[in-house]
């Protein structure tokens, strides 16, 4: 029996020396075998730190299914005139060719985007005495108004104003061509790891905005959050559902600002800057947490209630900016899933 193993293991080493000599495209493959793959550092995702494009997206029931929002690394929803909601998209693990329906920025975007550093900004306009502002701001101005319809076209399937293109890669383009130099994804403040003790099992939260709500549910198959809005699935243009793995439900003041849109509606501001409450969503279960950010250009902690680190789950991460308490909906029995 011994002479069998010894015999066994012997044939085992030479595979595996052999194995290692296998030419292949990037090493052998022991190397290929053994490499750590690398992750992107704001969402946590598998990827390389590129380049990041901020880009405003439509979020009323015209502008779905949107498109490319699924390989976004973080989204943000914000309340905008009428209590509606509009999202702020930020991609740097991949940037895909085509995104979709752009509109019009806010001021709510330029506080978020600070702490990112000079981004790439990409969107529909602006109030005219809002434009200098954005200018102004740490960021490279990309917006629609100040570049060609090759760039910003126009989908023949869709009405406006909600069928307004993004052709990321023309854009991404010019901005290399223009020699700006851009933000890559840099540590922020949170973190990623594992899924922390004495969290709350829920099926689904809501969170809602006067004229908008957005319904998480948790799939266990997927391991992931899935979105809807009043019932109805949440897609990409794609058909991919919006999952993402981390929810964080960020409690904040939304005052009025002095800027408002063609109908009169005064443009709310989620205010960003300073310390609240809010929740973490992550694994099937909410985690009760409070929130920092010392100054613009600052990234957002997140902690729990004792004041121990609250990581994130690896993967495309959700911001809703609000002011209401979500609604919970506990899972029953979840540790027979």
């Amino acid at each position: 029996m011994k002479k069998v193993f010894s015999v066994v293991l012997g044939l085992c080493a030479i595979a595996v020396i052999a194995l290692a000599f296998i030419p292949t495209s990037g090493g052998s493959f022991i190397d290929e075998l053994f490499v750590e793959p690398t992750y992107n550092s704001l969402s946590g995702r598998e990827g390389l730190d590129g380049q990041i494009l901020a880009v405003k997206i439509d979020d009323t029931v015209a502008a779905r299914p949107q498109i490319g929002l699924d390989t976004a690394d973080i989204v943000y929803i914000e309340q905008v005139e009428g209590g509606l909601t509009r999202l702020a998209a930020i991609f740097s693990s991949q940037i895909p060719q085509l995104i979709g329906p752009v509109r019009s920025a806010r001021i709510t975007d330029i506080e978020v985007l600070a702490q990112y550093g000079t981004v790439v900004f990409a969107y529909s306009g602006a109030q005219s005495k809002f434009l200098p502002v954005i200018r102004a701001a740490n960021l490279h101005d990309y917006g629609a108004q100040r570049q060609s319809p090759t760039i910003y076209t126009r989908d023949p399937l869709r009405s406006a104003p909600t069928n307004m293109v993004l052709r990321a890669d023309l854009l991404m383009e010019k901005v290399a061509e223009d020699e700006k130099v851009v933000s890559r994804s840099a540590p922020n403040a949170w973190t990623f790891g594992d899924k922390p003790l004495d969290g709350s099992p829920i099926s689904e939260v809501k969170v809602s905005w006067p004229a908008a709500s957005y319904e998480f549910r948790w799939s266990v198959e997927e391991n992931r959050w899935t979105i809807f809005n009043n019932g109805v699935p949440n897609l990409s243009a794609s058909g991919a559902p919006h999952s993402p793995t981390t929810i964080v439900i960020q409690k904040v003041q939304i005052v009025p600002s002095i800027y408002g849109d063609k109908f009169g509606g005064v443009t709310p501001h989620s205010l960003t800057i300073g310390s609240g409450t809010g929740h973490i969503l992550r694994d099937g279960e909410y985690f009760p947490a409070t929130w920092s950010r010392t100054d613009a250009q600052s990234g957002t902690t997140w902690r729990a209630m004792d004041g121990s680190e609250l990581s994130f789950a690896r993967g495309q991460v959700w911001v809703a900016l609000v002011e209401k308490d979500p609604i919970f909906t506990a899972r029953l029995n979840p540790q027979n899933e």
